[in-house]
């Protein structure tokens, strides 16, 4: 059985769907494959699940301090049977909402099941054929499993499985010190877990400036957490009912005792059983399509958007990727990946809200820069609220004045960094943030303050 269709979509993650409602809207009659949950990445294994997770662990955790602000609220539990079901409740909504809205979609056909190429404009799916000159691929990624020794005889976790984990770890050891790792070794800690994290590097989340990673570790550690770094060998045995993880650290003990290993080592694309290789669609040596500055891959007629596409790896990049392509394809407006500035969330608690360059990328252009700090125990809000871990930092050309990167680590700093995102955008001196009058009292309020005090950096 063969079928023709103005353009195909591969996978429902969050390019695919948005897509899809586009391109229908021109007129367009339209395939959309899906091989197993509808929603992608976000909704199932990702921002969704995970974030409604952290808010529980944030409850568990205010709780705890309720004294702090003059409240009895007794000894505190954690029901992990509650916390995952009101995880898969909030998760189920959204996978369902994709789903019906796909199924529903005019002049839109929904397939089920597994798509590979069989040449650039043939996708086959189970014993159906589909055709078409238009083809997009959205297909995210998934977990890696790191080659440490003694990993194939252990039982471990990845940021999937763990999500159906509703018992309480007695010492959950997370392999991996950066942003899927630090998340749920803070979200364990706080509903009770002891928490190891090892990471084969010199420091934490080694993306950030150092004083970022440092902020990040005193934080963890303040909770009880267990840092070790510098692992440069990692090995897991089983040793009874536990599991043991040997380190090859610079201090501390060799071995690590835990009921629960989690691997959080990265991520890789799922390019790799699509066929690619029939349609002559070129991957790099990481297996993420390559595409030019409008999501075009080298074959004509053939887009890769989302995290398979290695230029970006978050919601926000993937739903921007839909935006990208249907400007290009249907309002002849030229759009480019190479528009977007770099901005992303690490959602520990207090989180850390970031944008444009860090400190590191600016020394390394050689331009003169001015910087501006300003620890969030002067922040009124912050102090308000009890939590004044953490600091805000921003980058400013000293010639052009415009606003080359900041971070926000502290309280409601995921949102706060968008008053400096935005004018990045705007292409505005720093001037514009620092006389706009903000709302007191709020985070926001204090970057104006804070570039009054810039330095050279």
């Amino acid at each position: 059985m063969t079928a023709t269709y103005d353009a195909i979509i591969i996978g429902t993650g969050q390019a695919g769907p948005s897509l899809a409602g586009r391109l229908t809207a021109a007129g367009m009659k339209i395939a959309v494959i899906e091989r197993h949950l509808f929603g992608g990445t976000c909704v199932n294994t990702g921002c969704i699940p995970t974030k409604t997770m952290v808010a529980s662990a944030y409850a568990a955790h205010l709780a705890r301090r309720a004294a702090d602000f003059g409240v009895n609220a007794g000894p505190v539990s954690v029901d992990m049977k509650q916390v995952m079901a009101r995880k898969d409740k909030i998760s189920g909504q959204n996978r369902i909402g994709v789903e019906t809205w796909m199924k529903g979609m005019k002049n839109c056909t929904v397939y089920e099941g597994h798509a590979r190429f069989e040449s650039a404009h043939e996708i086959r799916v189970g014993a159906k054929l589909l055709t078409s000159e238009r083809i997009f691929i959205n297909v995210g990624g998934r977990a890696t499993k790191p080659p440490l020794g003694g990993i194939d005889d252990v039982s471990h976790l990845n940021n999937s499985s763990i999500l159906q984990l509703d018992v309480l770890p007695r010492h959950l050891i997370v392999v991996g010190g950066s942003y899927i790792g630090l998340e749920f070794g803070q979200m364990f800690r706080r509903f009770g877990s002891d928490v190891t994290i090892i990471e084969q590097g010199p420091r934490l989340i080694s993306r950030e400036d150092e004083e970022v990673s440092q902020a990040v570790k005193e934080i963890l550690e303040n909770e009880g957490i267990q840092i070790r770094l510098n692992a440069k060998c990692i090995t897991l045995a089983n040793h009874g009912e536990e599991v043991t993880a040997g380190v090859d650290c610079e201090d501390g003990p060799p071995e690590i005792a835990g009921s629960h290993v989690l691997l959080a080592t990265g991520r890789r694309p799922n390019t790799d059983d699509l066929g690619l290789e029939h349609a002559g669609v070129v991957v790099n040596e990481r297996g993420y399509i390559e595409i030019d500055d409008q999501l075009r891959t080298n074959v004509p007629g053939i887009w890769a958007l989302g995290d398979c596409n290695g230029h970006g790896g978050f919601t926000h990049t993937s739903y921007n990727d839909f935006e990208i392509a249907a400007a290009n394809l249907l309002d002849n407006d030229p759009r480019r990946v190479s528009d977007r500035i770099h901005a992303y969330a690490l959602y520990i608690d207090p989180p850390l809200g970031r944008c444009g360059m860090t400190e590191a990328e600016v020394r390394k252009t050689g331009r003169k820069a001015l910087v501006a700090r300003r620890p969030m125990t002067k922040v009124g809000r912050a102090v308000e609220k009890g939590e004044t871990q953490g600091f805000m930092k921003i980058f400013v050309d000293a010639e052009t004045r415009l606003i080359l990167g900041a971070s926000i680590l502290g309280t409601g700093g995921d949102e706060a960094i968008h008053s400096i995102l935005d004018v990045m955008y705007a292409k505005q001196p720093y001037t514009l943030i620092q006389r706009a009058v903000h709302i007191h009292p709020t985070v926001s309020e204090l970057i104006p303050t804070m570039l009054g005090d810039l330095q050279p950096l």
